[in-house]
This record gives structure tokens, sequence and C-alpha cells, in this order.
């Protein structure tokens, strides 16, 4: 057979020893590598989830924890706002808070704040009267409560909103209570906010009821030092503060971390059942959290148990079937580097999605920061004052648009300048150097009060403001905050008021001037019409007397006579109201000269008019001139039996009169002293107001003509006048007249009167 005829197998085909078992070694060989390398990233998988759930818990742990923190500040920094408000006095209207409330929109902008309040502290022994100003400003049922009887007492007199809940708690002692007068004094001895224990809130009703802690920040009165201990008690008026309830607070602050996280607050560093004062709802919770934290919030001097775990929904964002995908497809071992590829494009992919969802979440926790800064930063540029922050070097940090419009200086130009540039140039090294002392632990004397001065304008003029400053702190010392409103239209109107009362003045002396001017003429033309009169009864009985044949006719020299006599006493009756007539002032009991005076005043006053005299019985003497005051008392008489038409009542009563300081302040010219008093009242027609102002006006009467001279009263003012004494005129249409005399008192013994009888000047 040729060889091309022989059959052989192929090299290819001919049997390797063990060649059978090959591909199943590999296969297990690599099967085996494939479960060690997929256990390795089966474990790896599992541990990166654990720490990715860690890290993600740990991030939203420290967001919640930041953000109650800082929200938490920023109620502070409201309270800081209210007493700034206040201006260290608690005495502001309700109409005015509520007003200061609305603005501010509290209630929008800062959620879990149930109310802001003003706790008024009541001075010892001031309760009824506090209670009883309340209910006269419309609140008839106001009462300071409880009951109970206690040392100091403090009222809630202010709340906004004045509605719902907050109306049970209008009035409330929260002094009264341990736990929230444990904060007051707190909040009272340091200067500083101070938090509240757990507590439930009088806001609360049966139902729903939450618990709750309060905030509490002191209100020192204006311009009394606060330096120690003692002395910021001593200047308490009050507290401003807010109330929480602690389920709605968690509501404002919690975000997007509270859905994720089982939260627990505990009121103190020991958590225990009676100091729980927040829990998550129970869809967060989970039986065996993965992750948990604790750690100690220090708010307003009081501390915080903070404890976080990890909730239901946190925890379902776990890759749990990552491992077990990893194991499944690592033991396919045709797919197994697709699938590692697979396993880490997906890896890749997560965390960068991851990190994208943290950027974000960051992003919004610094939009969260911004908007609240921007919210205050809003509150302070609406501000009625000007608002300036100073850091610790005296260098401006903060500037709204109102201290802006003071000074004339833009933000742009006056942050980082020296807030010492704001004062005149003679006052900026004693500045410099007091601050200095202040920012490095030392007092200042403008802290707790309002202070006038004036400051720079831009243009170089002087404008006066009004500063109140509080402490900024620091961390590198004492910075301040001054708010600061311009005084220029109180000083204008001052001045504007000034000038007025002096315009008025000048009016008065004018008007004063030319009253005296038309005294004086009407008294010079009343004196030469009288005189007129008497010259032509002496001219014309002369002139008679010239052309009668024979002597002197005696008729006629006794007319003479009489208009002399007349004129003499037209003279005397001019000095009397001039005060300069002679007088013989004798010390006189006026009882026993009313009493010789008996007959003649009746025959004065007529049969139809009823002369009553009373008299005290350890009457004063007086020294005075005893015929010129039988005649003003005949005058007194007369004027009152005409003023009666004949027809009336007469009451002459004599008494002592002491007149003392206060006496003398409401009728300047009334001296105090000793005094005997003279009253001759009348049952008349009285007199209006416009004929009482010119009642001692010489030569001025109501009588017909021919029935008076017109100087009676005016006689009688000048005596007494001239006599050390006053005289006084009431009046009132329909109602009679009374004039009262104030004759000094005397001291010597009494001179005792002859009863004889002189001759009598009449009306």
């Amino acid at each position: 057979m040729p060889p091309s005829d022989q059959r052989f197998p192929p090299a290819s085909r001919l049997p390797v020893p063990g060649s059978g078992h090959g591909p199943l070694l590999l296969a297990m060989l690599v099967f085996l590598v494939a479960v060690v390398v997929t256990y390795g990233a089966w474990s790896s998988a599992r541990r990166d989830t654990g720490a990715q759930l860690r890290e993600a818990f740990d991030y939203r742990a420290h967001d919640m924890t930041y953000s109650i923190g800082r929200r938490m500040a920023v109620y502070e920094q409201v309270l800081r706002g209210a007493r700034g408000y206040l201006r260290g006095s608690v005495a502001v209207s309700r109409a005015d808070f509520a007003e200061y409330y609305r603005v501010l929109r509290l209630d929008q902008f800062f959620p879990g704040l149930e109310a802001i309040g003003i706790a008024t502290l009541i001075p010892p022994g001031k309760l009824a009267a506090h209670e009883a100003a309340v209910r006269a400003e419309g609140y008839p049922h106001y009462r300071v409560q409880p009951d109970t009887p206690r040392e100091v007492h403090t009222a809630i007199s202010h709340i906004e909103p004045y509605s719902g809940r907050n109306l049970r708690a209008f009035g409330f002692d929260m002094y009264s209570e341990p736990v929230r007068r444990a904060a007051m004094e707190a909040a009272r001895d340091s200067g500083q906010a101070a938090l509240s224990g757990k507590v439930i809130l009088v806001q609360e009703g049966h139902a729903g009821r939450q618990s709750g802690f309060l905030m509490y920040l002191p209100v020192y009165r204006s311009g009394m030092p606060t330096a120690s201990i003692a002395q910021r008690r001593a200047a308490l008026v009050g507290w401003v503060y807010a109330p929480f309830r602690m389920n709605d607070l968690m509501r404002g602050v919690g975000g997007s971390s509270a859905a994720l996280l089982d939260i627990e607050i505990h009121d103190g560093a020991s958590p225990g059942p009676d100091t729980l004062l927040y829990r998550s709802p129970e869809t967060a919770r989970l039986d065996q959290p993965r992750v948990e934290t604790s750690s100690r919030l220090a708010i307003a001097g009081h501390t915080w148990t903070v404890t976080l775990r990890s909730g239901a929904a946190l925890e379902a964002t776990r890759e749990t079937k990552r491992p077990l995908l990893i194991a499944l497809t690592g033991i396919g071992l045709g797919f197994l580097l697709g699938l590692v590829v697979w396993l880490l494009a997906t890896e890749r992919r997560r965390a960068l999605q991851l990190a994208r969802s943290m950027t974000l979440e960051l992003r919004e926790s610094h939009d969260r920061i911004a908007a609240e800064q921007q919210r205050i930063k809003v509150i302070l540029e609406n501000a009625h004052d000007g608002f300036i922050a100073v850091d610790p070097d005296g260098r401006i940090t903060d500037w709204n648009a109102q201290a802006a419009r003071i000074t004339g200086l833009a933000a742009a130009d006056a942050l980082g300048r020296p807030v010492e540039q704001l004062l005149p140039e003679e006052r900026r090294a004693a500045f410099r150097a007091a601050f200095a002392a202040f920012a490095h632990g030392g007092e200042c004397a403008l802290l707790g009060r309002t202070t006038e001065t004036n400051i720079l304008h831009d243009s170089g003029r002087l404008v006066p403001v009004e500063l109140a400053v509080t402490v900024l702190p620091a961390a590198d010392g004492k910075g301040a905050s001054v708010f600061m409103r311009d005084i220029t239209p109180r000083r204008e109107a001052e001045a504007r008021e000034q000038q007025r009362q002096q315009r008025l003045d000048e009016a008065r002396q004018a008007l004063l001037r030319s009253q005296k001017l038309e005294a004086v003429g009407k008294l010079t033309g009343g004196v030469a019409h009288d005189f007129n009169n008497i010259l032509h009864i002496i001219s014309a009985n002369v002139q008679l007397m010239l052309r009668a044949e024979g002597p002197p006719s005696r008729k006629r020299l006794h007319s003479i006579l009489d208009a002399v006599e007349r004129g003499a006493r037209l003279a005397g009756q001019l000095l009397a109201f001039a005060r300069r007539q002679p007088l013989h002032p004798t010390v006189v009991d006026v009882a026993q000269l009313l009493e010789r005076m008996d007959s003649l005043l009746l025959r004065a006053a007529g049969d139809s008019v009823t002369v009553e005299r009373s008299a005290a019985p350890d009457l004063w003497p007086t020294l005075v001139d005893p015929n010129q005051l039988e005649n003003v008392l005949l005058n007194l008489v007369i004027n009152a039996r005409d003023a009666m038409d004949g027809a009336g009542d007469i009451a002459l009563r004599l008494s002592n009169v002491t007149v003392d300081s206060a006496a003398a302040q409401a009728d300047p010219e009334l001296t105090p002293g000793d005094y005997v008093s003279v009253v001759v009242a009348d049952t008349g027609h009285g007199m209006p107001p416009e004929v009482m102002e010119r009642v001692f006006e010489p030569f001025f009467t109501t009588k017909p003509e021919g029935k008076g001279t017109g100087l009676g009263l005016s006689m009688a003012h000048g005596f007494v006048r001239q006599s050390g004494g006053h005289i006084r005129l009431a009046s009132t249409p329909g109602a009679g007249t009374t004039v009262t005399i104030y004759l000094p008192r005397h001291v010597a013994p009494v001179t005792h009167l002859a009863p004889e009888p002189q001759a009598r000047l009449h009306h």
C-alpha cells in the first residue's frame, strides 16, 4: 500500500495526557479565583456601604446639631433686638409692641417661635396698682396669676401675637414657678440670655400638649449701672422672653435631615424619662439602628443632650443589595471581567452621585445660614435707628441704611473705618483710649443707658444724636453695637418752643404795658372830669359873689367849702388807690371795730337787708389804720346793698387764717403767713368775668351815672395793699359776690379803741 494511503490521526487530535481534566481544573481555578475575588469584593462592598452610611449620618448629625444651635442663636438675637427697641423700659404701649412684632414679621421668618413677650417686674406693694393700670387700658379681666402669696411678683404684661393659646399666658407670673424662676434669675444676674429647663407652657391646653422651654433676656432701667450683680439686680425692670414648643421648633429646624434621623433631645447632661424634650415620630425610628451618636449642646447658659440615631429612611438608602449582586455576578465565570468592570463603573457613578448629593446639601445648609443672615440684615436695614457694629480694634464692621442717612456716609465708605472718625477732632484721642480699655476688659459708661452727643456728618457739620450702646462679644476682646437716633428734629422743636415762649412773654409784657397805659388814661380822665366839676362849682359861686352887691352870701361860701371838701375826699381816694395816703396804723381788734360800727352798718344797709356778723373767739389783732378800715367796710356793705337792689342778706365773717406754701403757690401774690380774714358776702346779682377783671380799676363802675365815683373798690385795694394785706374777689352771676380781705396778724398787745363815733366817707 502506498504511503499516501496510510491512515494516521493528526497530531492535534492525539490525546494528551491529562488533557481531559485541564478545562475542569482551569474552570475550577477560575471559579476559585472568582470566588476569592467575589468574596473580597463582597466584603469590601459591605464595608463601603457601612462607611457611606456612617459618613452620611455624621454629616446629617453635624448639620442637625449645628442647625439647632444656630437657630437658637438667631432667636437670641431676636430677643436682643427687642431689648434694644425697649431702650431700658418695659413701659411700652401694647399697640407699639404689636406693631413692632407685625413689622418684623417674626411669625413668618422665625418658625417655632411661639411668641415674644415682656415679663414686667412688679415693685413690692404695687401689685394692685399694676392690675388696675392694665385693666384701665382695656383689659377688664386682667389679673396676675397664680394668687398664692409670695415676696416677688412678675407678670406677662405684653405678648404677641395676642391671640389663640397666648391669651392663657397674659398676666401669668413666671417667677412663681421654680424652673422658670431659675432661668430668670440667671439672666438677671449675668445680663445675658438664659434658657429654662423643661416645662409645660401655660399656653398648652388639655389636648396635644408638648414639652417646651423659654428663653429670657433681662431689661435694665436706662441710665443705671450694671457692672456688678447687685447693680444689675437693682436696675432690673423686667425680661423680654420667648416661649417655645419643642415639636413646633424641631419642625422648623429639621429641614431635610429630620426625616432621616431619629432625634432625641434631653434637658441637661443626664438623660432620663423626665428630661426628655423631644423624640422623633415613630416612623423615623428603628429597633436596632446601625449608627448612633450623642453630644452636649450649650444654649444660652443651658445644656441639652442631643442623641442622634440613623433612622429608617436613612438606612433605606444603604446599598444592601450590592454585596449580594457582587456575589451572584462574581460566580458567573464567563461574565467575570465584564461584571467587575460594570461594578467598578457602577461604584464610580454612585460615588459621584453621593458627592453631588453631599455638595447640594452643603450648599442648601449654606443658603439657609445666608438666608437667616439676610433676614437679620433686613431687620437692621429697616430699623428706625442707625445701627453700627464695632470690633475690638475700634473699626466699623456693620452699618445700616439709617446710619448712612444720619452721617452721610455710604456703607462702602464706612466699613473698616475707625469709629472715632465719626467724632469731632478734639474728642478722638480720648475716645480711642477709652475704647481700647473697654475692649480689653474695662468698663464703658455708655452701657445700659441712652446718651446724647454730637457726631460729625460727612459734610463737616455736627449732628445731634442719641446713642444706646451694648456689648458685642468677640473672640479677641469686646466690641460694641450702637443704635443711633438723629434728634435734630427734637432739638429744632425745642428751639421753636423756646422762641415761642419768648415771643409769648414779650406779648404779655406789651399787653401789660398797654393795660397800664389804658388804666393811667382812665385815671387821668376821671380825675380831670371830677376836678373840673368841682372847679365849675367854685368858679360859678365866686362869679355870682362878684356880681352880687353887699357882703358875700354864706350860702355861696358854704357851697364853695363843700366843693373843696369833695376835692379833698377825691384826693384822699386817689392817694389810697396809689397807696400813698398818710396812714395812722394802730393795733386793732377787728371784732371790736365791727361791733362799734354795728349801728352805722345797719343804717347803711337799710331796713330790707339782713346783716349777719360772726367772729372767731380768739381772733388775732392786726396793725391797720382803723378809720380807713371803717371806710373800706362801709363801702363794701354799701356796694353789697346796691348789688341786691336794697333787699337780701349780707354776711360779715371774721376768722384766723394761716397761708402755707402750697396755698401761696396757687396764688402767687399771696405770701405765706398768719392773717386776720374779713369776709363780706352778699346774695346779689353777682358779676360776670369781664366785670371782675376791671373791678379794681379807678373810676370803673357798673352803677348808673351819678350813683358812684368808681373809686370805692380801688381805694379798698390800695389801702389793703398799703397795709401789707391782700384782697380777693369771688363772684358768680346770679349767686352773689364775696370779698375777702387778708390783714397781717400783729403779735403785740391789743390797743382797745375808744368808742368815739367818727365821720365816715360814703361810696
